[in-house]
């Protein structure tokens, strides 16, 4: 199970992508995630996931949310198809952003790399943090 999100009904895995989509959505567009945070949680700026999570999700429908992962499905159904665009790649058009909008997803997209590439290096020493 899942929520749907109160404003678009996008559906998240859990409260905490619920709360992240919506601050993701009205950092970047503004428009009525920023509207629906501002009156259900005035302090959402300054919250984490973790900490806006519980406040989000008193206010979603819970849903169905299928996971798939790509170990869990038979072999011929991998996702083994080519992409266009590479992991880093935004699948959405940012070229419409305005500037404080791209910094955002500029920094957002660095931590990612940093935090992929930290995790590559623990891998390669043997430190899978596993206890």
């Amino acid at each position: 199970m899942g929520y749907a999100c109160p404003v678009c009904e996008t559906p998240q895995r859990d409260g905490e992508h619920l709360a992240n989509h919506l601050a993701f959505t009205a950092m970047l567009h503004g428009d009525a995630h920023e509207t629906w945070l501002d009156e259900y949680a005035p302090d959402w700026s300054a919250a984490g996931a973790a900490e806006l999570a519980p406040v989000v999700v008193e206010y979603a429908d819970e849903v169905a949310y299928e996971e798939v992962f790509e170990d869990t499905v038979p072999e011929e159904q991998a996702h083994d198809h080519g992409h266009d665009h590479s992991p880093t790649t935004s699948a959405f058009d940012a070229g419409e952003l305005d500037g404080d909008a791209q910094r955002v997803l500029d920094e957002a997209r660095e931590m990612t790399r940093a935090m992929l590439d930290a995790d590559a290096d623990g891998d390669a020493d043997g430190d899978d943090n596993k206890s």
